[in-house]
């Protein structure tokens, strides 16, 4: 342990522990741009400077460690006028267009400008947005390099987070920009359009294809029939753009506002999630009796399916057919639900509000997003979109009453619900895999050695005295050791090491999601997280095969799980992508 002072604050940390970080220990807040809790400092921004006694040069707090006797100042009149200039040279090389920028009053920059009261020009503007790239090729993120502050975040967690390298700084100086490598456009790089370049943007360079304007047309036409769907990590999020705790499930209400909205019916994504255990379990459990391809890979998280289409194509037969849960919804929505209400299915517009960029670039990823005879799902809306979308109808989100989903598409089981966190699917799979393969339920349904927010968690799981060897990886980063190990055991003629894989693209699973409310760190996912496990625990139905919901669906409409219909509705393809490489 190291003692200082900071502000004349006894403090005692442990060594290598930045002068930033001992300075929230003792409720000191030191501004910054560049530093963000996932990411390592890289003293970027310049903000952070402080004092230290007997160093005549002020230093960056975010990388600087504390050393035993140092006594630091944080706050003085020099270093808040430094501080200020340093903003004021940002804002130079920054455009004015606030009220037009999708960031407006959630804008990292735009905040500390305001506490710093900054409300003129100092320097002159050199900004030449001429010069800068526009990019939104992919249709789900969209890169304004002009409102780029050069922090570095969205680079730093696009290689070294997820490993996808999509993104880079080109040129130097005042000119150097945000760009993918070689100038090419955003979708003809290695992009897996997770949006955790969005996530970690500090300001209105990298923010996601803003869909709501298509969804308000929507809303407004008499001929259509709008109906939308609530993914499991969307409830327990939203209610940050409310002033809610955070973690807080707030199903309920998020129905009866979009009721307020204009939708004609509104689905629960959970039921597709059970139904898509009841595929991907039957799935493995053909695969793990008859001696089929192991080992078995989860495909609900679309930027995961595109980045192993990218970088690992040569194990798509290891990969899940079964399509995402909002993918079931739509297609039973335009299909099920359609036929039961005497609706003519070309009427009705299928929303699916999601935690996650990517769902924009997967409802046209191929024709089997099409496998009702029409687009399945229509548009995609993140988290934020919608909390912009329910500010704009003038309702007190906290005093709207709760209302529950509509029809037979929104009951769900607590296996269901949990798929937003990391590990969820693999857990709800295990429920019904244990019962699909001995006849009976786990006497423990809970399986929390795969929960949690380490990178890659193992686990070996006893079904009936067979030991079933399972993974759980979020982040794309810890990815491609899972991969690696698989393909050696294969090249050697070995067993697989292991029989089942989940794998999430944004870390903490889709209570990270790209498309989540701004600002997320480890103990906001582990509070959104603890909210659907809460859930879960407290929930009658706790496993997919027993929800009564889905024993309909299957009676009436589906058949049985892996049938010819449910390959027809439920299934994808995959195929090898061309991108740049890495």
């Amino acid at each position: 342990m190291i003692k200082a002072i900071i502000n004349g604050k006894p403090v005692e940390v442990k060594e290598g522990t930045s002068i930033l970080e001992a300075s929230r220990l003792v409720n000191v807040k030191i501004p910054t741009l560049c530093k963000h809790e996932d990411l390592e400092a890289s003293g970027g921004c310049g903000l952070c400077i402080v004092k230290i006694k007997g160093n005549n040069k002020m230093l960056r707090a975010c990388t600087t460690e504390i050393t035993e006797g140092m006594e630091i100042t944080t706050h003085d009149p020099e270093i808040v006028k430094t501080r200020r200039t340093v903003l004021e040279l940002i804002m130079s090389n920054h455009p004015k267009d606030c009220l037009i920028c999708a960031r407006n009053q959630d804008c990292e920059l735009q905040k500390l400008c305001s506490e710093f009261g900054i409300r003129e020009d100092f320097f002159p503007n050199i900004v030449d947005t001429r010069k800068h790239k526009f990019d939104d090729t992919t249709k789900t993120i969209v890169i304004d390099s002009s409102k780029c502050i050069l922090c570095g975040r969205c680079v730093q967690v696009c290689q070294k987070q997820q490993n996808v390298w999509a993104l880079s700084f080109l040129q130097r100086g005042i000119n150097t920009q945000l760009s993918p490598a070689g100038e090419i456009e955003l979708n003809d790089s290695p992009c897996v359009k997770c949006g955790q370049c969005s996530n970690h943007c500090p300001v209105g360079a990298i923010v996601e294809k803003d869909d709501s304007t298509t969804v308000w047309k929507a809303l407004m036409d008499p001929e259509k029939v709008c109906v939308a769907q609530i993914a499991p990590a969307v409830r327990v999020a939203i209610g940050e753009a409310f002033g809610y705790p955070i973690g807080s499930n707030l199903t309920g209400k998020l129905v009866s506002a979009l009721y307020e909205l204009g939708f004609k019916a509104v689905f629960d994504t959970n039921t597709g999630a059970d139904m898509t255990i009841m595929e991907e379990a039957s799935e493995f459990k053909h695969r793990f009796t008859s001696g089929g391809t192991l080992p078995l890979i989860t495909s609900c998280c679309p930027a995961w399916v595109d980045f192993l289409e990218k970088y690992h194509c040569d194990m798509l037969d290891n990969f899940s057919t079964a399509k995402s849960p909002h993918e079931f919804i739509g297609v039973l929505a335009k299909t099920y639900y359609a036929q039961k209400h005497n609706i003519d299915p070309k009427k009705i517009f299928m929303v699916s509000i999601m935690p996650c960029t990517a769902k924009k670039y997967e409802i046209n990823r191929s024709d089997d997003m099409f496998s009702s005879g029409l687009q399945d799902v229509d548009a995609s809306l993140t988290t934020r979109e919608l909390a912009r979308m329910i500010k704009q109808l003038g309702v007190d989100f906290k005093k709207i009453e709760e209302k529950k989903g509509d029809d037979i598409l929104a009951d769900y089981s607590g296996a269901a619900t949990i798929f937003g966190a990391t590990g969820g699917v693999m857990e709800a799979a295990l429920r019904t895999a244990h019962y699909l393969i001995t006849g009976k339920d786990a006497a423990n349904v809970e399986f929390k050695k795969v929960r949690g927010l380490k990178g890659i968690k193992e686990a070996t799981i006893d079904i009936n005295g067979t030991q079933i060897r399972v993974a759980v990886a979020h982040g794309l980063g810890n990815v491609d050791h899972l991969m690696n190990q698989v393909k050696q055991a294969k090249a050697e003629g070995k067993e697989p090491p292991y029989h089942f894989i989940e794998v999430m693209a944004c870390e903490g699973g889709c209570v990270g999601g790209g498309g989540q409310p701004y600002g997320v760190t480890n103990e906001l996912r582990k509070q959104r997280a603890k909210g659907l496990y809460t859930e879960d625990a407290h929930m009658q139905v706790r496993m997919s095969h027993h929800n009564p919901a889905v024993k309909q669906v299957y009676k009436e409409f589906i058949g049985e799980p892996l049938g010819p219909k449910a390959h027809k509705l439920f299934h994808n393809k995959y195929k090898c992508r061309k991108c740049y490489t890495k």
